[in-house]
């Protein structure tokens, strides 16, 4: 989740901002150290959380490390094979397997047992692997809602509520009805309009592009499709998948609702800074952006939930663990700091500025509050998971596919890769090798 926590990530954590603090291979028997990619925000959240924590237990110390996204998981990687790294760490969804796999992960479930029912139940699931947790959820980013330019809806009389979409079926789609008496050339016309130039739109309906977690996972998930599973890519074998991705590119090429992906493709912001400028409609997203929003635009604006699909609102959901390291000499202190983390009282700081949302559940509500104080109902991101959530089986080894993966997705959503099922059976065949060979 590098948007998603941006990542959540990415942005309210647009991550990899800060430098490392420390290595984790240091320090004396009371200090635990804990190692993030997060940026300076969610830092001093943890500061504040870890001072109480010394209040309270005088003779443990907690040191943060920060290190860059760009070279964390190489740092990790190699630290922990060298049987270092720090005592805790965090971890994202792609990376965890292996480590797990690997025997590097503290067990949860056996070291915390009576805790893990106080925590996101999304993200429990998520980090289950062969019947055990392997580490302690920090954040989330709940589900996906439309924000939404309040004078740009109102003025095209467009009711977002309840808005539906479905590939097999125009009739039923409300979603592209909106989206296209929402997308306006410098004529005025809309998209659903006779002489509609799709050369020179000056505002458009929505942020299709290849972003998973904001964009294509959502509608993979809401269309009852399947992106990864038992541990290996299968969205091309999927019927369901290869639909809704299909979609979400007709979206771009065919409907024109949505801007190039020669100008998303390498810039997930670009959207993000449309709407902004108020020349986007509709900006599907996370929970990670709502701070973003809501210090940039300059207009009235909103939340709704995001269009159901023919198998509802099931959005891609991200967290976050910290992983208590299997090596640690420590692990009689590393364990009281992975309890504080885990409770209500460790995590409360962590929502209490508003960037990202905590796993435990009891700490939510200073999330809530925060937003609540702006006028912003930030129960909508939790709320939208309640169809449920994207089925993503984690497939170790992920990370020698991405580059590969990423590249073939922005061939076949800037409409250049021909048949769209026989480019995505190319690009799952090839990941799938890579990450089995």
């Amino acid at each position: 989740m590098k948007r998603s926590i941006s990542t959540l990530v990415t942005v309210g954590l647009t991550l990899g901002l800060a430098a490392c603090s420390g290595t984790g291979d240091g320090g004396d028997d009371n200090t635990v150290t804990f190692r993030i990619w997060s940026d300076d925000a969610v830092a001093a959240a943890y500061e504040q959380s870890f001072a109480e924590f010394t209040a309270q237990n005088p003779d443990i110390t907690v040191q943060i490390n920060q290190v860059p996204w760009a070279n964390y998981w190489d740092k990790l990687r190699a630290d922990l094979s060298g049987g270092g790294g720090d005592d805790i760490f965090w971890v994202n969804a792609p990376n965890y397997a292996s480590y797990a796999d690997n025997g590097n992960l503290v067990n949860i479930s056996e070291l915390l047992p009576d805790a893990v029912s106080d925590w996101e139940p999304s993200a429990v699931e998520k980090y289950t692997r062969d019947g055990s947790l392997w580490g302690v959820p920090q954040l989330i980013d709940g589900g996906k809602v439309l924000y939404y330019n309040k004078k740009l809806v109102s003025d095209a009389e467009v009711d977002l509520a309840d808005l539906t979409w479905d590939p097999s079926n125009e009739q039923a789609d409300t979603f592209l009805q909106a989206l296209k008496k929402l997308t306006v050339d410098s004529a005025g016309r809309t998209a659903d309009q006779p002489g509609f130039d799709p050369g020179a739109v000056t505002q458009y309906g929505f942020n299709a592009a290849w972003d998973f977690d904001a964009i294509v996972g959502n509608f993979i998930a809401s269309n009852g499709g399947l992106y990864q599973d038992s541990g290996k890519y299968v969205f091309a074998d999927d019927p369901a998948s290869v639909d809704a991705i299909e979609y979400a590119v007709d979206l771009i090429n065919d409907d024109h609702v949505a801007p190039s992906s020669a100008d998303t493709n390498d810039n997930l912001d670009f959207s993000r800074d449309q709407f902004l400028q108020g020349k986007l409609a509709v900006f599907e997203s996370g929970a990670y952006n709502l701070a973003n929003i809501s210090e940039g635009a300059d207009f009235e604006w909103g939340i709704t939930p995001i269009p159901a699909g023919p198998s509802g609102r099931i959005p891609v959901t991200n967290s976050i663990i910290a992983a208590g390291n299997s090596a640690s000499e420590n692990s009689e202190a590393t364990q009281k700091v992975l309890d504080w983390i885990g409770s209500e009282e460790g995590s409360e700081p962590l929502g209490a500025n508003g960037a990202l949302i905590p796993a435990v559940t009891g700490a939510q509500q200073s999330y809530f509050d925060f937003w609540a104080s702006k006028g912003v109902d930030a129960t909508l991101f939790p709320a939208g998971v309640q169809n449920g959530v994207l089925k993503n089986d984690p497939v170790p080894g992920a990370q020698a596919a991405s580059a590969d993966l990423d590249s073939a997705f922005k061939e076949i959503f800037s409409g250049r890769a021909g048949d769209i099922q026989e480019a995505l059976k190319v690009a799952q065949d090839n990941a799938n090798e890579q990450i089995s060979g």
